[in-house]
This record gives structure tokens, C-alpha cells and sequence, in this order.
């Protein structure tokens, strides 16, 4: 099982312009840009000594002062014991889109579905990109910050 420092050694040689923090987290958080996504979720899962081989979380975050929505990918290395948490900001509020990583880790494909759903989130690539809890003819993304439905009395 690799440590924290051993697993940013590691990413840091392969890309040196990820950021990395542990502040209030028991995991390693590394951010990446969006462009580099994929290639990077490639790489977490082939290397050998890295070998994040399960995506057990998957959520999209939308913090109110920013311009752009977030993923949050909580990873396991099931064979070596080691994890961390991979985050990736989308380049823009308004067109939200980031590369799928369900072909890299299967247990994406929901999480994926769940965040498009729920955040507006596409991801591209993706084999099934559809609502997963609201109907299709639902207007706008509930967990939105700035989502307003009058009807439900969800305003901002």
C-alpha cells in the first residue's frame, strides 16, 4: 500500500500540472483539468504501482461561487490498499462537459447517469447518457445551485 506522498511522487512525475491537497481529508485529493481527465483515469488504473482498479464514489458538487461544477471520484486500489480522490472541474457552468470515465471503470456508468440527471453534467463518450430519477420532460437539473421551480417551491 502506497502512501499519500509515494502516490503524488508518482502523479506528479507523469503530469506536473495536477494540484494535490489533504486538508480536512482522510484522502489525497488530486485535481486535474478537464482535457486531461481520461488519460489520467488511464493511467490511475494501468500503472502498476498505482493500480486503481474500483471507483466506489461518484458525485458532482456545485459550489455556489464558482463558474464551472465539479466531479468527485473516490478510488480504490483493491489489489495494493491504497486510495485517494480524484476531482475535476467542467469548463464552464452553462455547457458542463467532461470525458466519460465508464469505460475505464465500469461503476461509472450509473454515477455518470446520476450527475447528468441531477447536475446537467454530460459526459462524452458515454454509451447511455440519460435521466436516471426525473422523467425525460423534466426541465433544468435539481441539485443546481441556481435550479429554481416555483412549482415545487425550490427557489433561490
Amino acid at each position: 500500500m502506497l502512501d499519500n506522498q509515494s502516490i503524488k511522487d508518482i502523479l506528479f512525475a507523469q503530469n506536473d500540472t495536477l494540484e494535490f491537497s489533504e486538508e480536512n481529508s482522510a484522502f489525497l485529493n488530486v485535481w486535474v483539468a478537464p482535457e486531461e481527465l481520461h488519460s489520467l483515469g488511464l493511467f490511475l488504473r494501468d500503472d502498476p504501482r498505482l493500480r486503481f482498479d474500483y471507483l466506489f464514489c461518484m458525485t458532482g458538487v456545485d459550489w455556489p461561487t464558482e463558474d464551472t461544477l465539479e466531479i468527485v471520484c473516490h478510488l480504490r486500489s483493491i489489489p495494493l490498499g491504497h486510495q485517494m480522490v480524484l476531482r475535476c472541474k467542467t469548463g464552464s457552468r452553462d455547457n458542463p462537459e467532461l470525458d466519460t470515465l465508464s469505460d475505464i471503470w465500469p461503476t461509472t456508468h450509473m454515477h455518470e447517469r446520476e450527475i447528468y440527471d441531477l447536475f446537467g453534467i454530460r459526459f462524452k463518450g458515454h454509451t447511455n447518457l440519460k435521466r436516471l430519477f426525473l422523467d425525460p420532460s423534466w426541465d433544468g437539473h435539481p441539485l443546481k445551485k441556481d435550479y429554481v421551480d416555483e412549482v415545487n417551491l425550490i427557489v433561490k
